[in-house]
């Protein structure tokens, strides 16, 4: 079984944007799914990739969030994409937990899950913690660069624009 791991905010849902450096959306009201998502969530799953969300919500661990805020939209994402799971991290950098990106046991806790090999996967991601996480745990690479005002990764198996783009190269429609 191989699987496509997902970053949430930047690649399902637009970020919110403030001085550079992307957000997560306050509520699902302000959840804005980005042009593409629907069609490149369907063709990787008809292609028989598992889709898993990986993602960081430390607004939760900061009280800047509420977690039922953020459960109410994983809930709308599960419901309306072929999503298997979303595995949430709500710790802060301080915490030092091995499931917060850049670290990457997250990843490594649902491959043993579902009995993955991890060189077969994909990370997906928008920013330097999702591909370094992707990289720790052995997976290949998609990195959606929006030019954020801050650290960039270092490497990265693609640069892509979106993730309809990541979408058409992990299922062979660009080598690039």
């Amino acid at each position: 079984m191989r699987a496509v791991f997902l970053d949430r905010d930047g690649v399902i849902n637009a970020a919110i944007v403030k001085e550079g450096r992307p957000y997560p959306p306050s509520s699902l009201a302000t959840l804005e799914i980005l042009p593409g998502v629907k069609d490149a969530l369907d063709d990787l799953h008809k292609a028989g990739y598992l889709l898993i969300v990986i993602t960081n919500q430390p607004d939760v661990a900061r009280g800047i969030t509420c977690r039922s805020v953020v459960d109410e939209i994983h809930e709308f994402m599960l419901a309306n994409f072929p999503i298997s799971q979303i595995k949430s991290c709500f710790h802060d950098d301080a915490d030092q937990c091995d499931c917060r990106k850049p670290k990457a046991g997250a990843i490594v806790s649902v491959a043993r899950e579902y009995n993955l090999n991890l060189t077969d996967c994909y990370m997906v991601g928008d920013r330097w913690r999702d591909i370094d996480a992707g990289i720790l745990a052995g997976c290949k690479t998609i990195f959606i660069d929006y030019q954020y005002d801050e650290k960039q990764p270092t490497e990265t198996n693609f640069t892509v624009k979106s993730l309809l783009e990541a979408s058409k190269i992990i299922l062979g429609g660009s080598n690039e």
